[in-house]
């Protein structure tokens, strides 16, 4: 393939609109990082406020149409029966909190001594298996676990629960005040819900009249895109959920679990969320079950975990590129690239970055850069290939 030198005036047009995007891209990140960051966490109430008016208005609008009634009034109606049910969603759940908590500190001792008397339980199976090992192992292997285990034993023997309370009511009045912030942005986060819940349509237009049409159209397509991403990523998501379901519905069936079908559905839900996952609540199960010497119930819950792991491991790729338009590979280059990037929380947005991205490189969004690319390329390469100093108007 042939490469043709650029002359003196297009070579320095090129390198300064490479230079100009670079320039204007690491300006854009530290923009973003610096005062796009910061200023959303400032505005958060009034962002969140806008996604609720967002989610709120089809229906503001549906029942406005059948009723009549003022869109304020039904604003008014819907956002006090959303933050209802949210509140007593959450109240509840506190409320069981709190009360097994105190159930936990009246019985503190109790907990204890079970949990010291099958912790030494375990100790003695672990002594008599190390005594067995005499002779086989090095002698520092044997005296170094022993070691262990009793520092083990005694750091749990000097458990002081009053200590870690009065710790924590010392702590108490940065908590009020952290609770008084958090009281004040929920009545902000309330009322701009109201507020733009009601006037939306007037505030969607004020707007996005004042854009230009080849913005707003560019603006449309990417929260086309940007919504077909997450829409999949949430369908894929909710499949993998089933998935996990009917694994631990046999699982529970097979070891005779009672309430296994509740369990299963309420771990189900739990491992929707990538955060938490099934496995917060399995693997410290099955410790539990371990220092209770109830082995087969632990190793049995392991052994479901694990099925699940695998699953997830080997159909998330699958069932992700199925769903969002991305390729197995991709999907598995996303998931991965997001977990050492950004942890748990990359690996759901990296696919969804991913496919953002290539939907974008499809609308024709990067075209101008690569072909900036390939030109300076070709340039370079015919430079170098022609051995010759570069000196007149024409490049030769």
């Amino acid at each position: 393939m042939e490469y043709t030198q650029l002359s003196w005036h297009d070579r320095g047009q090129l390198w300064l609109r490479l230079g100009l995007r670079g320039a204007l891209t690491l300006g854009a990140a530290a923009l973003l990082i610096w005062v796009g960051l910061p200023l959303l966490s400032l505005l958060s109430p009034f962002v969140l406020a806008l996604v609720l008016a967002w989610v709120l208005n089809p229906a503001v609008r549906w029942l406005q149409r059948r009723t009549k009634v003022s869109r304020k009034v039904l604003s008014m109606v819907l956002v006090i029966l959303v933050f209802a049910v949210i509140g007593g969603v959450l109240f509840g759940l506190g409320w069981m909190a709190v009360d097994q908590v105190r159930s936990l500190f009246d019985n503190r001792q109790s907990v204890l001594d079970d949990l010291l008397g099958g912790l030494l339980g375990v100790v003695n199976s672990v002594q008599r298996f190390l005594a067995g090992l005499n002779g086989v192992v090095p002698e520092e292997v044997i005296t170094t676990s022993e070691d262990l285990i009793n520092t083990l034993v005694g750091w749990l023997q000097g458990l002081d629960f009053s200590g870690w309370f009065a710790q924590m009511a010392g702590q108490a009045p940065s908590m009020v005040t952290n609770l008084s912030g958090f009281a004040v942005a929920l009545v902000v986060f309330m009322m701009a819900s109201y507020f733009i819940t009601g006037d939306y349509p007037r505030l969607r237009f004020e707007l996005t009249d004042r854009v230009p049409m080849v913005a707003r159209d560019f603006c449309r397509s990417v929260k086309d895109i940007f919504m077909s991403a997450f829409g999949g990523y949430v369908k894929s998501q909710l499949i993998l959920s089933a998935g996990v379901f009917v694994i631990l519905t046999v699982g529970f069936l097979l070891m005779g679990q009672p309430y296994g079908l509740l369990l299963a559905f309420g771990l189900a839900v739990l491992d929707f969320i990538p955060i938490i996952g099934a496995g917060t609540v399995m693997v410290p199960w099955a410790v539990v079950d371990m220092v209770l010497m109830q082995f087969g119930e632990a190793a049995a819950l392991m052994a479901v975990w694990g099925v699940i792991v695998v699953f997830r491991r080997v159909a998330e790729p699958k069932i992700l590129g199925d769903q969002t338009g991305l390729s197995p590979i991709l999907s598995l280059v996303g998931i991965y690239v997001g977990m050492e990037a950004g942890g748990v929380l990359g690996m759901v947005v990296g696919p969804l970055l991913l496919l953002v991205c290539i939907n974008l490189a499809k609308l024709g969004i990067f075209r101008p850069l690569l072909d900036d690319l390939a030109l300076a390329a070709g340039d370079i390469n015919a430079i170098l290939r022609s051995g010759r100093r570069v000196d007149g108007p024409g490049g030769k």
